[in-house]
């Protein structure tokens, strides 16, 4: 199990999001017919699924979002897999061991929750900068957002533009660095919020 988990996600890392993205819209656009190709919602009103315009933009986010969920979850399990290693190796896991708790109360309620803190301090800097990492994604599948205005505008110099999204990034990494300390003091008993 090891060996395969650890497989699939060097190669989630190894392959670039836009290429993972193409890929997706060829096999479950194109081919399979399963998905939209790309855009945010279908061009006509008779095209919806199910007649329903909020069907119809849950159904072309499935593809986008599963791509970015694929791609960034490779590092994440990577980084569940070193730690947990490492935790694993420690003194006070081998004394839960010896005092008779059974292997999954050591693991899951001793070794994971010390495991998570690296975890969480990825997930929350990775939160903070999710709108800053979505161009690529948006550009591939055709979806409006921020990250495509970010671009385009840097493209065209307009300068309020770029500063506003600008703004709006620092003001989420602020927002993920709040709610990472405090997820901390939830993981580690150890540390307080003063």
């Amino acid at each position: 199990m090891d060996m395969t988990v650890t497989t699939g996600a060097l190669v989630g890392v190894s392959i670039p999001v836009f290429f993972l993205g193409i890929v997706g819209i060829l096999v479950f656009g194109y081919f399979l017919q399963w998905l939209p190709w790309g855009g945010y919602v279908s061009a006509a009103q008779n095209g919806y699924l199910f007649g329903s315009y909020l069907l119809d933009h849950l159904w072309h986010l499935i593809l986008p979002l599963t791509i970015l969920t694929i791609a960034d979850l490779a590092y994440i399990v990577l980084l569940v897999r070193s730690s947990m290693l490492e935790v694993l190796r420690q003194d006070y896991v081998l004394a839960a061991r010896a005092s008779g708790l059974s292997e999954r109360t050591v693991v899951y309620k001793h070794a994971l929750r010390n495991a998570m803190i690296p975890v969480i301090t990825y997930v929350g800097l990775y939160l903070g900068g999710m709108l800053a990492g979505a161009p690529v994604t948006e550009t591939v599948f055709n979806w409006p957002g921020i990250g495509r205005l970010y671009v385009e505008s840097v493209t065209l110099l307009d300068y309020p533009i770029i500063q506003a999204v600008t703004m709006l990034i620092t003001l989420m990494v602020l927002i993920a660095n709040l709610f990472t300390d405090v997820v901390y003091a939830y993981i580690d008993p150890r540390i307080r919020l003063d």
